[in-house]
């Protein structure tokens, strides 16, 4: 089982210094993940949860490439009706040309429903737009030269280089809950990304239903790669927590979960929506990550400690 981190690309502290700082000591201590989330209209609610400066992950990504020699790099999540197919999938693809492949694409449909007004998306047709872009996008990935017809965006002969790395395309993960998102993970996704979930959801109800939709799909059940909170607690939290969230104990219990749910990777987050993230608060969430590589989780062997 790999582990990442969701690194904070918001807020006060968010500066091209210290998202270098964060990505290069997260290398250092082991972990084979950072991951940037994404927002494009900072509107009343959306800054409410994540407050300006927001540094776009794309753009944020292809700097890290050159900051970082061996960590993977990704979005958790990209949301796919933001931008066009045909422009997303050639940034990503560059990106996974500038670090030599180590491009995770994570992605979903989104929830904010004035910043696709700002932008001019049709929020209620999220779903589809997101069923179709991505396959647009690896139609991209495919060819040197590729062709697209759909609802929502077609293009003719369009000349797609670099192509990426990895072939045939960066790994995509799937965010979201709903059937929509289960269903969109087994069509197009290599993975299945839950966020914040508790373990007797994910047990009782996440799994169970992916198994259900792969099944009405005729299709394999995709991988899980969850990004869960990590919040330590000096006592140990109720039963109706969130995984990653008690004590050490705790967390160690919940990825012990994951393993035996056959999470290929776990992606650990330590922000927290609408929290300001005062001076020095980067340096004790990176202290924190340290000391969990030391006391948790063998990042080499991919072993609980």
């Amino acid at each position: 089982m790999k582990i990442g981190v969701n690194l904070p690309n918001y807020g006060p502290e968010a500066s091209p210094d210290n998202l270098a700082e964060w990505a290069c000591r997260i290398e250092k201590a082991g972990y084979h993940y950072v991951m940037l989330s994404d927002h494009v209209a900072l509107t009343p609610e959306v800054h409410n949860l994540f407050p300006a400066p927001f540094y776009d992950p794309l753009t944020a990504l292809a700097y890290l490439a050159a900051a970082t020699d061996r960590i993977g790099l990704g979005t958790t999540v990209a949301i796919l009706p933001y931008r066009h197919p045909v422009h997303t999938a050639r940034v990503v693809a560059n990106i996974d040309r500038f670090s030599n492949g180590r491009m995770t694409f994570g992605a979903a449909a989104g929830w904010a429903a004035r910043e696709f007004a700002v932008l001019g998306v049709p929020y209620r047709k999220r779903g589809a737009i997101s069923d179709e872009y991505l396959a647009a996008m690896k139609a991209c990935w495919a060819d040197e030269v590729a062709s697209f017809d759909g609802e929502h965006v077609s293009f003719r002969q369009v000349h797609t280089g670099p192509l990426p790395v990895q072939r045939p395309g960066p790994p995509v993960w799937i965010g979201g809950h709903s059937y929509g998102a289960l269903r969109r993970a087994v069509r197009h996704g290599d993975a299945w990304h839950p966020t914040s979930v508790s373990g007797d959801w994910l047990l009782g109800i996440g799994l169970p239903s992916l198994q259900q939709v792969a099944e009405n799909e005729q299709m394999p059940v995709p991988a899980l790669a969850p990004r869960i909170k990590l919040r330590l607690t000096e006592r140990p939290l109720s039963t109706a927590r969130v995984l990653g969230e008690g004590t050490l104990a705790q967390i160690r219990d919940d990825l012990e979960l994951l393993a035996e749910a056959g999470a290929h990777s776990v992606i650990l987050d330590p922000t927290y929506p609408g929290e300001h993230r005062a001076h020095g608060r980067t340096d004790q969430d990176i202290e924190v990550l340290e000391m969990f590589v030391n006391e948790v989780f063998d990042v080499a062997t991919g072993d609980l400690l």
